[in-house]
């Protein structure tokens, strides 16, 4: 049962990143008509709608105090604050380029476990890290342009550590159902969202073009609420520094989607790049866990008298 399990995570784990590869795409699309705190807050209010609805469907209750707290402040890291910073950084960043600065989320997820004593250093963790922004270097030699400001990028990063931040949340407060907790912490982010687009002064308006609404679809149904899901899923059953692997595969598939979709550019550094990212996320995250030598060193139990 448990080899099942550890399966099905596998599983979970490879879907939610092919399909959250097309989010920074939707987003690109969804900027093009819709100012960005604007358009963040269109989607997380339907997609909040979404996993209420299903919330109602399967007669979830929702959750109190300590598990709500949490819910809370997952929705204020991973949904307000994370993608207030994405949508506004895609403004001027490639879909690609994107994907390929928040490949550092394992690295500043596994700081943020050990530092909040969630779990030890462990050496594969560090090595596979390592590997994978190998990996991101060589790619953005090819992705990265001149023109880009340091301040996007900055803002990118501050993403990067709010969705790294929101993944430990889930690890330190009490369990709850997916959808529940998607459904708190998208209704709490689509607020957040709300609050930057009035201070940022974003036309409030409904999109017009046929491929905003397209990309909104996408984003709502398939990059939101399934993709949140098996990511809450994943969460449950793997250390948040193996789970935050899913964002060092997203580079390459999303570099070749975003080369099919939109051009932009792949060369043999994102080839290369992609395969030390690949072999990175093997090492840190997918390898089978070797046991600990405390655990082998640890004595027999002795057996029971009766």
């Amino acid at each position: 049962m448990k080899g099942d399990q550890g399966r099905w995570t596998l599983v979970a784990f490879l879907v939610g990143a092919v399909l959250s590869s097309g989010n920074p795409i939707a987003v690109k699309f969804s900027n093009a008509e819709l100012e960005p705190f604007w358009g963040a807050t269109l989607r997380f209010a339907l997609a909040a709608a979404l996993m209420l609805t299903v919330m109602a469907v399967l007669r979830l209750r929702f959750p109190r105090g300590r598990a709500l707290l949490g819910a809370v402040l997952y929705g204020i890291f991973n949904f307000g604050l994370a993608f207030a910073c994405l949508f506004y950084a895609l403004v001027e960043l490639g879909a690609g380029f994107l994907q390929i600065l928040l490949a550092v989320i394992p690295l500043i997820t596994l700081l943020l476990v050990v530092v909040q004593r969630l779990e030890r250093l462990r050496p594969a963790a560090v090595v596979g890290a390592m590997l994978a922004l190998g990996g991101v270097l060589l790619m953005s030699q090819v992705a990265l342009d001149a023109s880009v400001s340091i301040g996007t990028i900055l803002v990118a990063m501050g993403a990067a550590f709010c969705l790294a931040e929101g993944a430990v949340l889930v690890r330190i407060f009490p369990p709850e159902h997916p959808v529940t907790l998607n459904a708190v912490g998208m209704t709490v982010g689509a607020g957040v969202l709300l609050i930057a687009s009035l201070l940022a002064g974003n036309r409030m308006v409904l999109p017009e073009l046929q491929a905003t609404w397209l990309a909104l679809a996408y984003m709502v149904v398939i990059g939101t609420g399934v993709v949140f899901l098996l990511w809450v899923y994943v969460l449950e059953h793997w250390e948040a520094s193996r789970a935050a692997y899913n964002f060092v595969l997203l580079p390459p598939i999303t570099l070749f989607f975003s080369n099919l979709i939109t051009g932009e550019d792949v060369g043999v550094e994102v080839v290369f790049g992609g395969l030390l990212i690949l072999a990175g996320v093997y090492i840190g995250a997918l390898r089978p866990t070797l046991p600990e030598p405390s655990d082998l060193a640890a004595p027999a139990p002795a057996p029971d008298p009766g």
